[in-house]
């Protein structure tokens, strides 16, 4: 029996892979690559490139694998672009997930962890997000993230859906010197962007109300994440119970201001961050509690944010 990743070629997603291989779980990739990429997955692994949206493929690859279940990752992750392309971002992950939830049910595979994102609760009025903050999504993306969590809770209802959904935070490093974060709106690969163009990296605002004055995130390691997965797909094996939703937090988080001085030490290059003017709608704190995982899905930082900065520096120039 093996597990299905869709999203296998992108960067969370080829972390998943690995861990679900290291541990000895099977594993099947099915990845449309307009974000992944197809070395990002190793020879030995079985795959299928196309798109979570055509029901046939996924028919056929539920029939010509065993397939237990699936870790969903696929979907269109870019919140900022989603404002500007929420068609775009709700055929991708509403209906693929919808698609998606159909061929499992045709095929008989009712167990599902699904790849969920911190944006559901938009803007958090808590210094601590738990699972049962409130949700406020303040994008088409994190909409879709919303849906569909109350997808797999609907199909579970209905059909006896076993299913979690895994809420990330800021999801930096890498595991593996040939895995990274490729896409153009994150933190990091902007920073190192930037680095390597010979540019100065940007702060936003450092006039908050914390330590530093600049805004304060979780930022949690990518192969610490796909660790949980891992656990989460075995509970569910096990038939053992879960939480609806966990969040994958750090439960203290760090600063714009320490990540920079992070990257200047982890790279080698001195930089004085630029400081632009604030950026309207970004709280001055965003940091979840990871209780809930720590207790079921062996959630733990087991990264310090200097291993999380120069694993990502090293796996970015192929070292």
């Amino acid at each position: 029996m093996a597990w299905l990743v869709t999203g296998g070629a992108g960067y969370i997603g080829s972390h998943v892979v690995r861990a679900f291989r290291e541990q000895g779980i099977d594993v099947v990739v099915v990845d449309d690559l307009s974000s992944g990429h197809r070395e990002f997955v190793d020879d030995g692994v079985p795959f299928i490139d196309g798109s979570i949206l055509d029901a046939d493929l996924l028919r056929q690859t539920f029939e010509d694998h065993a397939i237990s279940g699936v870790v969903h990752v696929a979907g269109y992750k870019y919140a900022g672009v989603s404002v500007t392309r929420p068609l775009h971002t709700y055929e991708q992950n509403v209906t693929g997930t919808q698609v998606l939830l159909g061929a499992m049910s045709d095929a008989g595979v009712d167990r599902i962890v699904f790849s969920s994102s911190a944006a559901v609760y938009g803007t958090p009025d808590t210094d601590l997000v738990t699972e049962s903050t409130a949700k406020n999504p303040e994008s088409p993306y994190g909409e879709s993230k919303l849906i569909g969590e109350w997808l797999l809770r609907d199909q579970g209802v209905a059909a006896g859906l076993a299913h979690t959904s895994l809420r990330y935070f800021n999801v930096v490093g890498s595991g593996y010197p040939d895995l990274f974060d490729t896409s153009p709106h994150n933190l990091f690969p902007l920073v190192f962007d930037a680095l390597l163009d010979g540019r100065v990296p940007r702060i936003n605002g450092d006039d908050y109300d914390t330590p530093d004055g600049t805004c304060v995130r979780d930022y949690i390691h990518v192969s610490d994440l796909a660790l949980s997965h891992v656990a989460a797909a075995r509970r569910l094996d096990a038939g053992e119970p879960v939480e609806q939703a966990y969040n994958l937090g750090s439960g203290a988080g760090v600063s714009v201001g320490e990540i920079m001085t992070a990257m200047a030490e982890g790279t080698g290059i001195p930089f004085t961050p630029e400081i632009a003017p604030r950026r309207p709608g970004d709280p001055a704190r965003i940091v979840a509690s990871g209780e809930l995982a720590a207790r079921d899905l062996d959630w733990r930082m087991r990264h310090t944010l200097d291993e999380m900065v120069r694993s990502a520096w090293a796996a970015r120039q192929g070292e």
